[in-house]
Order: structure tokens, then sequence, then C-alpha cells
């Protein structure tokens, strides 16, 4: 009869393969590139949470506009990153990206309500309105998780 190996481990571990290495953590992103695992990391622990946070409340603020029609949208946020912009670094990147957004969008829903008188106007409007909401929270959300986000259509009034 033959002789069964009770012990179907190899005899050598190779080197490297700890269980501490291949333990993947929940809190990190999973990545098959490792420069974006790297650099997803480091987005959150170089930016302090109070940066982020007001960076997310300076994009929100453009919301302010509903409460303030006439400029609110614009007031807000160029308020909060005129506070804020010496503590913070990021908060100043990211409130002249929010005013130059809440400009941007104000000029577009001029032009769109004044060609309302060819018809395409309420489209245009409702377009305009739905960018808004769109890339509001969508830059909330990436300024919050710490993401340095450039709104897309903006145009670049303060550099």
């Amino acid at each position: 009869m033959a002789k069964k190996e009770e012990n179907p481990e190899p005899a050598e571990k190779p080197e490297g393969d700890t269980p501490a290495e291949q333990d993947v953590s929940a809190e990190q992103p999973v990545s098959t590139n490792k420069d974006e695992s790297v650099q997803q990391s480091q987005v959150s622990e170089e930016i302090s949470k109070d940066a982020r946070m007001w960076s997310m409340i300076c994009h929100l603020a453009g919301l302010a506009g509903f409460i303030m029609p006439a400029a609110g949208n614009i007031v807000a946020p160029l308020i909060i990153w005129q506070i804020k912009k010496d503590d913070y670094p990021f908060v100043d990147e990211q409130g002249k990206e929010a005013v130059n957004f809440q400009i941007s969008i104000s000029i577009y829903f001029i032009v769109s309500v004044f060609l309302c008188c060819i018809c395409i106007g309420a489209f245009l409007v409702a377009a305009v309105i739905i960018v808004f909401f769109v890339f509001l929270l969508i830059a909330a959300v990436k300024a919050n998780n710490g993401y340095h986000y450039r709104y897309p259509l903006s145009i670049r009034f303060i550099k």
C-alpha cells in the first residue's frame, strides 16, 4: 500500500507571502493599478476633514440661489470661499471652481431665458437646471471625498 501524504502544504513558503500582505482592508480601495490606489489613499490623508467639509459646503452653497434668487447662488459660495481660502488651500481651489461654475450657470440660465422667445429656450432652461443639480452634487461629493474636482462647461473667470 502506498503511504498517504498527511501534510498537503508545501514545505517552504515563498518569501513576501505573509498573511498580513495578503489581507485587503475594507477601508482601502481595491485597484489593479498600484499608482491609482496610492493616489487615492494619499488624497484622503493630505486634505484635512475640515477642509473637505468646507469645500463641500462651498459647492452646496450654490443652492442658496433658491432662497435669494437674484444672486444667491454666486454670493453664498463667494462668501464661504473668501472666509476660508486662507485657512485651507483645498477650499481656495474648490471655492474658485464653485464660484466660476455658479457664474457660468447664471449666464447660461439668462441666455436660455432670452431664448424662450424662439421656443428653444424652454428646453434649454430645463437642461441648465438639470446640469446645475447634477454637477453641483457630483462636485460636493467629490470635494467631501478629497478629490480635486473641476466642473465641465465652466468658464474660468477666477483663476
